[in-house]
C-alpha cells in the first residue's frame, strides 16, 4: 500500500501552489512527481485530497480532488503557558507530544526561577507542524512569543485559568476534578513553572488575578511532563465524543 503524504498549505482550497518549503520536501526528500497524489492540510480542520500537476524547480502545482473536514476530538479550548527548560529537546519532545495529544495554543512564560530567558519559538512551530502532519491533525495550535510572567497572568485570557504548583501552604484542588466539573466547551488556560516550581509569591499574584490553585497529582514532575499531564488530563475530560 502506497504511503499518503501530508502537506501543511494555508488556504489549500484557493490556492493551486505548494508552499516553497512543502514544495521542496515534496521533490527533493520524498521524490513525488506529476501525478502523484497527496493530503493537504489547510490548517482550519480541513483535509483536501489533491493531484501533483506540475513539479520542476519553479514549484510544486496541485488540483483538489475531494476535500472532508474534521472536527476536532476535543471540546473547548486548551492554552498551556509554560516556563521552558535550560534544555531545548525536553520542550521540543514537549511540544510535540502536546500537539499529538491535542491543545489549541502555547506560551512560554519568563517566570523568576526560569532557566531560560531567551528561546527561538521557530524551532518550535516546526516541531509542531511536524506533529500535526505526523499525528494527522488538521489544526495547527498557536505558538506565542515568550513573555514575562508578571504580563501574561494579567492578559485578558477567556475561560477558567489555573495555575499548578506544589505548595501545601496554598489552598489547592486537584485539576482533573476541576477539568470534570466545568463546561466541556470552555476555554481553559494553565500555567506550568519553571524546574523548582513558581515562587510562592508568583502563585499568590496569579490567585488575585483570579487564576485558580490546583495541583497535578502527589508527585513533583518534571516542568515538560506537568505540561504533557495537563493537556492530557484536559483531552480526557474534554474529549469530542462526535469523533469516537
Amino acid at each position: 500500500m502506497k504511503e499518503t503524504h501530508y502537506f501543511l498549505v494555508p488556504d489549500a482550497a484557493n490556492n493551486v501552489e505548494l508552499p516553497a518549503d512543502e514544495a521542496q520536501h515534496a521533490l527533493k526528500v520524498l521524490r513525488l512527481g506529476e501525478g502523484d497524489e497527496v493530503v493537504l492540510i489547510d490548517r482550519e480542520g480541513n483535509f483536501h485530497k489533491a493531484r501533483l500537476t506540475s513539479v520542476g524547480h519553479d514549484g510544486c502545482r496541485y488540483e483538489i480532488i475531494d476535500s472532508a473536514s474534521q472536527p476536532k476530538g476535543w471540546e473547548g479550548r486548551i492554552h498551556l503557558a509554560i516556563a521552558p527548560t535550560k534544555n531545548m529537546d525536553r520542550i521540543e519532545w514537549m511540544a510535540e507530544k502536546c500537539t499529538e495529544i491535542g491543545i489549541d495554543e502555547m506560551t512560554f512564560l519568563d517566570c523568576r526561577r526560569s532557566e531560560r530567558r531567551r528561546m527561538r519559538t521557530d524551532r518550535v512551530i516546526r516541531v509542531v507542524e511536524a506533529a500535526v502532519k505526523q499525528s494527522r491533525k488538521p489544526f495547527v495550535p498557536i505558538v506565542n512569543e515568550m513573555i514575562p510572567f508578571d504580563e501574561f497572568i494579567h492578559l485578558p485570557l477567556a475561560g477558567t485559568k489555573y495555575i499548578c504548583h506544589c505548595y501545601e501552604e496554598i489552598e489547592r484542588s486537584e485539576l482533573p476534578d476541576e477539568l470534570a466539573a466545568i463546561q466541556p466547551a470552555e476555554s481553559v488556560t494553565v500555567m506550568v513553572g519553571p524546574e523548582g516550581d513558581f515562587t510562592i509569591e508568583e502563585v499568590r499574584d496569579a490567585v488575585r488575578c483570579g487564576f485558580k490553585s490546583v495541583a497535578l497529582g502527589t508527585f513533583r514532575l518534571r516542568t515538560e511532563t506537568a505540561g504533557v499531564m495537563a493537556v492530557s488530563m484536559y483531552s480526557l475530560a474534554h474529549r469530542n465524543k462526535k469523533t469516537i
